[in-house]
């Protein structure tokens, strides 16, 4: 069995160029995101200085290669605009923090890149508009679906597949995966967190799609069926994290059909802005927010929660000793004991970005996600987040938004959401598209010809 993921692995790049034949382009990139994500096995094959060859950077190699061969002229006519600034800038951060602290900046740099530039880049190039953004999201709810036999199978079995189809174990603590009185999915991905996340995802694209009558069958299918067997399945995963986040997304956008108001997105968002300046400027105390949940969740289920909290507060100290641009991979974001023993625990994207790369790595990255879904919900206001054309990217804003709300708890790399927000990024540059249905104009029906003839002269 283990065979088969060298096979996978590097299979992977005739298929992708296979894909970009035989499907249009903008599919042929979804498609190969999505399906990499989902199947590809968690291995990491070292490169020389390059990144480690792994399922997200299989799948943009294969993309980018694709892209050269079959659709140059698309790259050339690429123009960035001011919202790509902040993934720029993300993307050449290491350069900066590797060589203040006397690293090499040609790794991280790219690492960086393929992790989240790349995908950025090639939602920014074929999904940037309304009907792009919608084949993503219908891309992303059968990828849900999918996924789940798969996570039915593991919440009975146990996180197993990945053994019995690649021949190694993935994921050896089993104890994180028990969950009440089953056990969570982990399939092919790297945590369970990780894949009640993408069905969260999936599931509230369905519920939307199914409300807003965007999509009435999905391969003859009753849309409104699959959408609650995939929020079955979801609930199933028993992830409470991606279940809170669940609701958070429907209220937002049930909020924007009833109400007309976009204010609870623009809640969240600078939310976690407000969180992530007060975390990274040291002010936040766990002290105070743990007096608040330990009443509601117990001390027992509060315990990871604050170890967490613990964790943040003395690693933000240590990134605080490099602000700007933090330690780079020089191992300084680290704490160690007496001994130099490394007693560092880092569970949240955000103290990972702040600690390697300065408060620019750590601000530039929420703002390549965030600000685009910011620009959108104005360029279409709540009002018009109901309309068939519209739904899908307001869905896909809301997701994203979870996603890095996520992100201020736990550190899961999904390139799917950057692919995501280059998608509204691209959208949110152009001026709103027309939402009126275009009116077929049926041809007149030919003139009788006159029974008056002209007198000749």
């Amino acid at each position: 069995m283990a065979a088969l993921i060298p096979l996978t692995m590097f299979g992977l790049i005739p298929i992708v160029l296979y894909l970009f034949v035989r499907f249009p382009t903008q599919r042929a990139v979804i498609i190969t995101f999505v399906a990499a994500w989902l199947f590809l096995p968690q291995v990491s094959y070292p490169i020389p200085i390059l990144p480690a060859y792994t399922k997200v950077s299989a799948s943009c190699y294969a993309i980018l290669l694709g892209v050269i061969i079959y659709d140059t002229e698309r790259l050339t006519k690429f123009k960035p605009g001011w919202l790509d600034v902040p993934i720029v800038i993300c993307c050449l951060s290491p350069i900066v923090s590797q060589l203040t602290n006397g690293g090499s900046p040609i790794s991280p740099t790219f690492n960086q890149i393929v992790t989240w530039g790349l995908p950025y880049f090639f939602g920014r190039l074929y999904l940037g508009s309304l009907d792009g953004l919608r084949q993503l999201a219908i891309g992303i709810f059968a990828g849900g679906l999918a996924y789940v036999p798969f996570t039915l199978l593991e919440g009975v079995k146990g996180p197993l597949l990945h053994q019995m189809v690649y021949g190694v174990n993935a994921f050896e603590d089993w104890g994180q995966a028990r969950r009440m009185g089953g056990w969570r999915p982990v399939v092919f991905m790297q945590h369970g967190l990780m894949v009640g996340v993408w069905m969260m995802t999936a599931a509230l694209i369905g519920i939307w799609l199914w409300q807003t009558g965007t999509l009435k069958k999905f391969q003859g299918k009753n849309i409104k069926t699959l959408a609650i067997v995939l929020t079955i399945a979801f609930f199933l995963c028993r992830s409470t994290g991606a279940y809170t986040l669940f609701f958070i997304a429907l209220l937002i956008l049930f909020c924007a059909k009833w109400f007309r108001t976009s204010l609870p997105l623009l809640f969240v968002i600078g939310y976690i802005a407000f969180y992530l300046y007060v975390a990274a400027s040291g002010q936040f105390s766990s002290h105070d927010v743990m007096s608040v949940i330990n009443p509601i969740f117990g001390e027992e289920r509060a315990a990871s929660l604050k170890f967490r909290f613990d964790m943040e507060e003395i690693l933000g100290d240590k990134a605080r000793q490099r602000f700007i641009f933090g330690w780079g991979d020089s191992g300084g974001n680290r704490v160690y004991d007496g001994y130099g023993k490394d007693i560092s625990v880092t569970d949240s994207l955000w103290i990972i970005a702040f600690g390697i790369n300065g408060a620019v790595g750590l601000v530039s990255l929420f703002a390549s996600f965030l600000l685009p879904v910011v620009v959108f919900a104005f360029k279409y206001p709540a009002r018009t987040w109901s309309h068939p054309k519209v739904a899908p990217a307001a869905a896909l804003g809301v997701a994203v938004t979870m996603y890095m709300f996520d992100c201020v708890l736990n550190a899961m790399a999904n390139p799917i959401f950057a692919v995501i927000a280059g998608g509204i990024s691209g959208l949110a540059l152009k001026a709103p598209e027309s939402l009126k249905a275009k009116k077929t104009i049926s041809p007149s029906p030919p003139r009788r010809q006159s029974l008056v003839h002209q007198k000749s002269g």
